[in-house]
């Protein structure tokens, strides 16, 4: 049976009860005892039930469910709060509203906010996807006929539409930046390397190191967490390689600025005694010191496309997949630095 298509009556025949019942437990009645309710919840989540609390509501009406799914993996990365201005901004004006969730990269908690979205008869969806999330995740929510717009991370074999950065690109950009400046040892940071953006963001950094006829040392490569203290985490170790590295590309952003706090924790100077570069371009990149030197995304226009991309379809009334693959560009700023790799590392020494 399909998730999405089973209907009350299903529910009532399986758990041995009366429509009624289960309508009763729905609403959340006191009127039902608790080993029934029990009973009747245990075979709603075998058959895989979704309750549109939406649809509900708006059933005497007839009107139709102007709410707007958005769900992250990572709220406390400004990244993902400037993405969900850009949507907010296409969808409210559309007359829509959004409804924002985080996940913290758990799909258990992924797969609750959704189905919680559903149950309010989401119109569609916009997921930043956890990690490990695979294409059968998806699948109900394709089988219901609810569009769905993945951003920043793609689903392999998801028949939903998506909008990605070109990651390999920003990453080749801000290595070959840093070669032209004189850097030889450059450090790749942070990021989990269980991620597909993690691997492209990778392979731009291996590709310039070719490109540049930089010396590949896989022991400047270091995952961490995508954020600010994984990032300070992923300096400390890359300053206790024996030949150190002079400048580094970061995962994003987070990254980079905690590797400015790893560094001052060293008594270096981000942009005098070690060059850093980021990725994402978010807001408080420019403003901070020395301004971040980064690769720029414009997370609010990647959530707007996103938000444009899902009300096509939802206007079409029909899920077509869409690939949309955003261009990147390299904004330099003072985090890198102006001198010479060679003369960088010679302070350092």
């Amino acid at each position: 049976m399909t998730k999405g298509r089973v209907t009350v009556v299903d529910i009532a025949k399986a758990a041995g009860v009366s429509k009624s019942t289960v309508s009763l437990v729905l609403q959340g009645s006191s009127l039902v005892n608790e080993a029934t309710r029990a009973k009747v919840n245990v075979v709603m989540r075998e058959l895989g039930y979704v309750y549109n609390r939406g649809a509900a509501n708006l059933r005497q009406s007839g009107s139709k469910s102007k709410i707007i799914g958005v769900v992250v993996n990572d709220l406390t990365n400004s990244f993902f709060a400037e993405l969900a201005v850009g949507v907010d901004m296409v969808v409210q004006s559309a007359g829509f509203v959004q409804f924002l969730s985080n996940t913290s990269e758990s799909l258990d908690r992924q797969q609750e906010v959704i189905a919680s979205m559903r149950e309010h008869g989401i119109s569609g969806l916009i997921l930043s996807p956890a990690r490990a999330t695979e294409a059968a995740d998806l699948k109900p929510l394709v089988a219901a006929g609810i569009p769905v717009v993945v951003a920043v991370r793609n689903v392999q074999g998801a028949k939903v539409s998506s909008i990605v950065s070109d990651n390999r690109e920003g990453i080749f950009a801000g290595v070959q930046h840093l070669a032209s400046i004189g850097h030889r040892r450059i450090a790749f940071l942070g990021g989990f390397g269980d991620t597909a953006v993690f691997d492209e963001r990778l392979d731009g950094y291996r590709a310039a190191i070719a490109a540049c006829h930089l010396e590949h040392d896989e022991s400047l490569i270091i995952p961490s967490a995508p954020s600010r203290a994984g990032g300070a985490q992923a300096i400390a170790r890359a300053l206790a390689i024996e030949v150190k590295p002079t400048a580094a590309v970061c995962f994003n952003d987070a990254v980079a600025f905690g590797v400015c706090d790893g560094l001052r924790a060293n008594r270096l100077e981000p942009g005098r005694d070690f060059a850093v570069v980021g990725f994402d371009d978010v807001i408080e990149a420019k403003t901070a010191v020395p301004a971040l030197t980064t690769i720029s995304v414009d997370p609010q226009g990647m959530g707007r496309r996103a938000a444009q991309l899902l009300l096509k379809q939802i206007n079409a009334g029909k899920v077509e997949a869409e690939a949309i693959v955003s261009s990147v560009r390299l904004v330099v700023r003072e985090s890198c630095g102006a001198g010479s790799g060679d003369a960088i590392g010679r302070r350092q020494a």
